[in-house]
């Protein structure tokens, strides 16, 4: 039998959009042969997604994308509800600075030329190739790879292996059919329109100057400001209209009059869906991984559909990095699926009910949801941020000993680097790593401690003018108040910045670091060293 040493490519990932631009990226910086295959030749010229999030825009960040996306991304602005007689009822607003993980909380950005960036990225590694028009036909699976049949335009085909392959293909992904994974209902089914107009200068003072939804039970309707000149209508259909024709453009500019005339923009896209709320049965299926909206498809109240994907891709490289370089066991692989799965249920669960209060028809039961709301809000429109609505990991690849800091996105404070400001990635990196209280006596014994577990980098940081030497400084408090809010001192942190296990003292840390060893290397001695394989 061939080994899994001689496959074509150590990854094969089919679908060249977001999800699987990021996954080939990754994988590229970590050194790993990766085969990009997509149907189609270019990537989409009109916007889909239209919204991320700081965890998203901190792996870009990782990435070393911040500056050249940068141009195509703006602060999301708050997003205001407003209930059946016009009142307002809800504000969704963004948490004031000094921000967690160091940027804007919310965003929206242009995707055409972000997805560009992204391949051009992925395509920078010399371990990573990419073939367009290419279509993937067939998979076999063998005990140490997968043999992939794939066909080019001129409709020629060829096999190739890969040790993995990841479906980062769509909706109607080929690799989740061809894998045998079904999708689960999660019980949402309405039929929108998706109208996005590049507005005249003239006409923007014309349009809410945040974010809207019109919760008119007459005809729910989605606002959303993108960047620069780009506004964005989600309009939800009525039963008896045919999607066809209401996104025909004289129909749309009907259903755009109370904002807009056909003078005032540019119809850059309009486009009928029914937003869907599916997640897979399983993710995995041997040595085969599916990602993005092969895996899951929620409604975009809040703009999380790509961010989800995303979620997906940073979740998965770093586990499958550590098991193609003989690390990890392959079972490591499987807490992909419980992460990934629980959380997508979760959120989506957040987002089916904004959703269904969004889209309530009858107009005693939406005046009914007003009045609740107002109550909530004492009296006022209720004031809540998007952050509170992301949850944290419950279960997978975390400490077995629960806590409050357990499964939640480590923040990122800024610290001074040769007497400049940083964000604190720029100086301990996407790995997996230990963060230290330094305003404790303890933390040379802390430090101690992680020095027997030379695979873990560990840090130590203060407050600036906290009297502590040998630490990294932060300028904003914002590491020492997540500190103290959790009552904890030090904090184990995944290359994807959730949080394996945070300690409470000394016991507690040296339990986590053995802990993680075990589980990440299937050996329980702390001199066990990993060495990276070429």
């Amino acid at each position: 039998m061939m080994s899994a040493a001689t496959a074509d490519y150590d990854v094969l990932v089919v679908g060249f959009g977001p999800t699987g631009a990021v996954a080939a990226g990754l994988l590229g910086r970590l050194g790993h042969r990766t085969l990009v295959v997509d149907r189609l030749t270019d990537i989409y010229d009109k916007p889909r997604a239209i919204a991320l999030d700081h965890e998203i825009f901190r792996h870009f960040d990782n990435m070393g994308l911040a500056d050249a996306i940068a141009p195509h991304v703006e602060p999301f602005t708050a997003s205001e509800h407003f209930g059946v007689d016009g009142q307002l009822i809800r504000r969704v607003h963004m948490i004031e600075k000094p921000y967690p993980l160091g940027y804007t909380p919310s965003m929206v950005f242009s995707q055409p030329p972000v997805e560009a960036e992204l391949r051009r990225h992925a395509l920078s590694f010399s371990c990573v190739r990419a073939e367009l028009g290419v279509e993937l036909v067939d998979l076999v699976q063998r005990t140490d790879r997968v043999g992939a049949t794939l066909k080019d335009a001129a409709g020629q085909s060829r096999t190739v292996t890969a040790r993995y392959v990841l479906g980062c293909d769509g909706a109607s992904s080929t690799v989740r059919q061809i894998a045998g994974i079904v999708l689960e209902d999660l019980i949402f089914d309405e039929p929108w329109l998706v109208v996005d107009v590049r507005v005249n200068q003239a006409a923007l003072a014309k349009l809410p100057q945040n974010s809207a939804q019109f919760c008119n039970p007459a005809r729910p309707v989605s606002f959303l400001i993108g960047p620069n000149n780009h506004r964005r209508w989600e309009i939800m259909l009525l039963p008896g209209e045919d999607p066809r024709q209401t996104a025909r453009p004289e129909n749309v500019w009907k259903l755009l009059a109370p904002w807009l005339a056909p003078e005032d923009g540019e119809l850059w896209r309009a486009a009928s869906y029914r937003f869907h709320a599916l997640v897979a049965a399983d993710w995995r299926n041997d040595r085969i991984i599916i990602a993005g909206d092969a895996a899951h498809q929620q409604p975009p109240f809040i703009g999380q559909g790509m961010c989800q994907g995303l979620r997906d891709a940073t979740n998965l490289v770093w586990k499958l990095d550590s098991v193609l370089r003989g690390v990890s066991p392959d079972i490591l692989l499987d807490s992909y699926t419980a992460e990934r799965k629980q959380h997508v249920i979760e959120l989506t669960g957040k987002i089916k009910a904004i959703g269904q209060s969004i889209c309530e028809r009858d107009p005693a039961a939406a005046r009914r949801r007003d009045a609740q709301i107002l109550i909530a809000g004492g009296g006022k429109p209720l004031e809540i941020t998007r952050q509170e609505i992301v949850p944290p990991l419950r279960t997978g690849f975390l400490a077995d000993q629960d806590g409050a800091a357990r499964g939640s996105l480590f923040p990122q404070p800024q610290v001074l680097h040769d007497g400049a400001p940083c964000l604190l990635d720029k100086i301990t990196g996407p790995r997996l790593r230990v963060l230290i209280d330094g305003r404790r006596s303890e933390a040379p014994s802390f430090m101690a401690l992680c020095a027997a577990h030379r695979q873990l980098i560990a840090t130590t940081i203060a407050p600036a003018g906290a009297d502590a030497s040998g630490v990294l400084e932060e300028t904003d408090g914002v590491l020492a108040r997540w500190f103290d809010r959790h009552g904890v001192v030090a904090a184990i942190v995944r290359p994807d910045h959730y949080v394996f296990g945070a300690a409470r003292n000394a016991a507690e840390l040296g339990s986590l670091l053995h802990e993680v060893t075990s589980r990440l290397h299937g050996h329980p001695d702390p001199d066990f060293k990993m060495e990276k394989t070429a």
